[in-house]
């Protein structure tokens, strides 16, 4: 990075932290290739309508609306600032016949009632808010309500033994850097603190432009509560090591997997069938 920033006008002050977010963290179009691919794939039927848990600015749904002409989604969040951002600068560029397919829902996750989707997708590992084993067991189980008579329930993950360490991992984006920062965990509860950070070639850094507290669940958990929910089957699907063998990165695959080799990372997806 540059020297550090005088002006006031730094680049850190201009920026905007979602922006930054949806640059930085989500990948919109790889998800919805794996849950589109998957749900098919599993169920030998087209996945129609999608809930959005936890949609913040409801990226994910309008790249859902974007791909088929009877795509439907529902966005659900709590935070009307996050929402209204989206509803501008997601929702807004859509066509009005694509607007007209978006349902937002300002509200819990874990309260509100919706009508039958084919998914529902809880991503960003939100849904570790939940920080008991009966409150997101629970959620687990209203959200199978929601469910169609064969619906999905897709979650993402992380782990390994680096996720319980208390760490800052940067990583160079275009114009920016992304700084994950596990700031404190208790190995007591699980309960962990984490932030991201962006920082810029002028030097300057926003500084824990988000914040999370949530309990650190692990794989055999997690399954072991959609199993209690009442989900009649749970896979892992995992991603695949790069070819290069001085990478450290994924190749962005994700495959069923019925054992993981102790690495200090990894991502994945739980796929609940109802």
């Amino acid at each position: 990075m540059g020297k550090k920033a005088n002006s006031s006008m730094t680049m850190a002050a201009m920026a905007d932290r979602h922006v930054l977010y949806q640059e930085a963290v989500q990948d919109v179009e790889s998800e919805i290739d794996f849950v589109q691919d998957t749900f098919e794939d599993i169920r030998n039927r087209p996945m129609k309508i999608i809930r959005e848990d936890f949609a913040g600015t409801m990226n994910t749904s309008c790249e859902w609306v974007r791909r088929g002409d009877d795509h439907e989604a529902i966005g659900v969040d709590l935070d009307e600032d996050v929402l209204a951002w989206g509803r501008e600068h997601n929702i807004g560029p859509l066509t009005d016949e694509q607007k007209s397919r978006i349902e937002i829902v300002a509200g819990d996750v874990f309260e509100v009632k919706t009508r039958p989707v084919d998914a529902v997708l809880a991503m960003n590992f939100s849904y570790w808010i939940f920080e008991t084993r009966e409150t997101l067991r629970e959620y687990f189980r209203k959200v199978r309500e929601t469910l169609t008579d064969d619906g999905i329930l897709f979650l993402d993950m992380f782990g390994g033994y680096e996720a319980f360490q208390e760490l800052e991992e940067p990583r160079e984006c275009d114009g920016f850097d992304y700084i994950w920062d596990q700031s404190d965990y208790d190995p007591m509860s699980g309960h962990m603190k984490c932030h991201i950070h962006f920082e810029f070639e002028d030097g300057s850094r926003m500084e824990k432009a988000f914040s999370y507290e949530w309990r650190l669940w692990t794989l055999p958990e997690i399954r072991e509560l959609l199993v209690e929910a009442g989900y009649s089957k749970v896979t892992v699907y995992l991603e695949g090591d790069d070819e290069d063998e001085d990478s450290d990165e994924g190749n962005g695959i994700f495959e069923p997997a019925e054992r993981a080799d102790a690495d200090a990372g990894f991502l994945g997806y739980v796929v609940a069938e109802k």
